[in-house]
């Protein structure tokens, strides 16, 4: 990512000496769909292959802090930011209305698991805490792309705010993707366990994952919760009682080189979107301003709970700070933000969203293995 954002300023510069490689490569990039490329293509695969590898027993023994810090804390985190964010660009003299920024508080308080599995795999991070942040990860984006449609949807008029129309619509997407998700992986299971070739039952996974996932999208069920779901049970029940040792090993080779892969062009085209963004002082001061709101307000809707109950749970020390650190923004956000439909709002949002996820990946991707080795002294 950081190369590609060096390579985008570098075209910008040039631009200004009167080359025009500038406009070609806005031209290239304004072709890509960047939320469709993410949520209704790569999301698949990068959440299946991150879920496969995380241990059932570790996720079911960390159940409440887990789904706690991906509901209440993603809902809390939502009002909070774009609360403030609301004042923010008042005061900045940026007119965008109230529900937008709580829009804008949706789509970037879930931290993303792609950004997250990709660190968590280096820093080296006690058993206990590192289920804590991949399942929290792997979660709080099917309930966060959950709010912010609602909010979306009541931005845009399409949608009345009432108590029952949001009950429903969560219990619909999220519960609709957790029974789905089982569905999908008990079926893969009985598939991965009536063969034994690795070349084939690549080839089940892969068919599971973007079949499932397309299907839970026409059943406008939570399609990244169901196929994480799918992932852990064929990464635990399937990894155990349905594959040889040989093809546990092969499948396992195949599903890093798509994560690595996928990873890899997903973190270019986010360093790449910088040439389609409209910048302006008022947005770039908002963006600075909007990275510590973010923080703090991670902070809070994460410290809270864990104070709470740390009375009836053991939690290492400066977990909330960790949790604070490492919960890494990423292309979800971006994707999100790029799906607001033309408006006032739309560009100072996207803006906004850019400099916290740059800021997320760079400087806290890059320095969260320092703050736990500090943690640990």
């Amino acid at each position: 990512m950081l190369l590609s954002l060096v390579f985008s300023l570098m075209l910008v510069l040039l631009g200004e000496f009167g080359f025009s490689l500038e406009d070609q490569a806005t031209k290239i990039v304004e072709g890509i769909d960047f939320n469709e490329a993410l949520l209704h293509g790569m999301l698949s695969f990068l959440l299946f292959a991150g879920a496969l590898h995380v241990n059932l027993n570790d996720l079911r023994e960390q159940k409440w802090v887990i789904g706690t810090l991906a509901t209440v804390g993603v809902i809390c985190s939502t009002f909070i930011i774009g609360t403030v964010m609301f004042y923010v660009l008042q005061w900045l003299d940026i007119h965008v209305a109230y529900i937008y920024c709580l829009v804008f508080g949706a789509l970037i308080s879930p931290t993303d698991p792609i950004a997250v599995m990709g660190i968590l795999k280096i820093v080296g991070a006690p058993k206990t805490l590192e289920t804590k942040i991949a399942g929290e990860s792997l979660f709080n984006d099917g309930v966060g792309v959950v709010v912010f449609l609602v909010l979306l949807g009541i931005a845009t008029g399409g949608d009345e705010m009432t108590a029952t129309h949001v009950i429903k619509l969560f219990s619909v997407e999220a519960l609709g993707g957790v029974t789905f998700g089982l569905g999908l992986g008990f079926l893969g299971f009985f598939m991965l366990r009536g063969v034994d070739n690795y070349q084939v039952e690549a080839l089940i996974t892969l068919a599971l994952v973007s079949g499932g996932y397309a299907f839970a999208e026409y059943l406008h069920i939570s399609a990244p919760i169901a196929i994480v779901v799918a992932g852990l049970f064929i990464g635990n029940q399937g990894r155990m009682l349905a594959m040889s040792d040989k093809t546990r090993e092969r499948l396992d080779d195949f599903w890093e080189l798509i994560d690595e892969i996928l990873n890899a062009v997903l973190f270019l085209l986010i360093g790449l979107e910088l040439l389609i963004l409209t910048f302006t002082n008022q947005f770039m001061i908002a963006g600075l301003i909007a990275i510590p709101v973010v923080l703090l307000a991670r902070f809070a809707c994460v410290g809270t709970p864990i104070h709470f109950m740390r009375k009836f749970r053991t939690f290492s020390p400066y977990a909330a700070t960790i949790l604070t650190w490492g919960g890494l923004r990423g292309g979800i956000s971006v994707a999100l933000a790029l799906s607001i439909p033309p408006g006032p709002a739309r560009e100072p949002l996207l803006v906004i969203t850019y400099f916290v996820v740059v800021f997320s990946i760079l400087v806290q991707g890059l320095t969260v293995k320092k703050v736990l080795a500090f943690s640990q002294k």
